[in-house]
């Protein structure tokens, strides 16, 4: 039930009034008053009790509607040969721009001085293998063994609007691992239309907290592979970034993205903590996730998301720093150049 302020004097309250009009259309919704519908689910976490339409219009973006009660499904998740599939159920609608996501997750685990190394000098190999959920759900756990003995735990789970992933990484063994940073690959070929030649100006991250779209100036050219740009962290050595062009631009979050073809829906990604943000030589968006190393029998967490939305910028923008407020450096965040 949301309420809305009144300046009027109730029985119950001065300054609030419960919007009975929102009431009854849910009530009928969900006792299923529409003959032919499928019963949808409201969504509890915009609409609550004691919340205003004030307050939800500002989570929003814009004026509220009907139509927010009801929640996309959630997304539904797949994993076969280091590629993760992220869907739409096939009775739903919207779908995804481009009908799927594909992540290569994990394209790789790094050690440190990889900034101008053989990537093949980098990489420390891994094995990845579904331990539990179920194919084409909303849930899904795997399971990554380095060839160092680091176990890394995904617990993946689909929602209505992203998709959140919780990791525990752990070094079981009698020795310290060089573990850095690792690479989930999020390829935006068919969300965007695009091509590798020409998906750069759908992609944005954050500079001086604006969302900037892509090629950001100064535009880096030069090192040991090119092409491809790399933002780093502002506190990541710049020795154990990827080996492609470092930008001299710090963004102010580490939130990256893209829109889709019409340019209605936006894809973005963004881990705790980060190494680094990146676009890539495939067309693809990476934020990167940082391990900083383990110690013998030593234990870590890191957690990500992967948002699909049609809310917009400011919201994605809001909802981002409700989820990682570890990266909200001040009211606008923050930027280097």
């Amino acid at each position: 039930m949301i309420d809305e302020p009144d300046g009027k004097a109730t029985g119950m309250t001065r300054y609030r009034r419960q919007w009975l009009i929102v009431s009854v259309i849910v009530i009928g919704l969900m006792s299923g008053g529409c003959q032919g519908c499928a019963r949808p689910k409201v969504n509890t976490a915009l609409v609550k009790k004691g919340m205003t339409v004030a307050e939800a219009e500002t989570i929003l973006g814009r004026p509220f509607s009907i139509t927010d009660m009801v929640p996309p499904e959630a997304f539904v998740l797949s994993w076969e040969k280091n590629i993760l599939t992220i869907r739409r159920p096939p009775q739903a609608s919207p779908q995804i721009p481009g009908g799927a996501i594909r992540v290569h997750y994990i394209e790789a685990y790094c050690r440190p001085g990889s900034t101008d190394r053989d990537w093949s000098q980098t990489t420390i190999g891994h094995k990845t293998k579904i331990v539990g959920g179920k194919q084409g759900s909303s849930h899904l756990l795997l399971q990554c063994t380095l060839k160092d003995g680091v176990v890394v735990d995904h617990d993946l789970r689909g929602l209505p609007s992203a998709v959140e992933f919780q990791l525990t990484v752990h070094n079981p063994t009698s020795r310290e691992s060089s573990v850095q940073w690792a690479q989930p690959c999020v390829r935006v070929d068919r969300f965007t239309g695009k091509t590798q030649q020409t998906y750069l100006e759908k992609c944005f991250i954050f500079v001086d907290g604006k969302p900037t779209r892509l090629p950001t100036s100064p535009w880096a050219i030069q090192a040991r592979y090119v092409p491809g740009q790399v933002w780093a962290h502002r506190n990541v050595d710049r020795d154990d970034i990827n080996p492609r062009p470092l930008s001299r631009i710090v963004p102010s979050n580490g939130l990256i993205g893209c829109f889709s073809a019409d340019e209605k829906t936006i894809l973005a990604t963004a881990w705790e903590p980060y190494q680094e943000l990146f676009q890539g030589v495939v067309t693809c968006i990476h934020s990167d996730f940082r391990i900083g190393g383990l110690k013998p029998n030593e234990t870590k967490k890191i957690r990500g998301k992967l948002y699909v939305t049609d809310t917009g910028i400011a919201a994605l923008l809001r909802r981002y720093r409700r989820d990682f407020p570890e990266h909200v450096a001040g009211p606008e965040d923050e930027s280097r150049h």
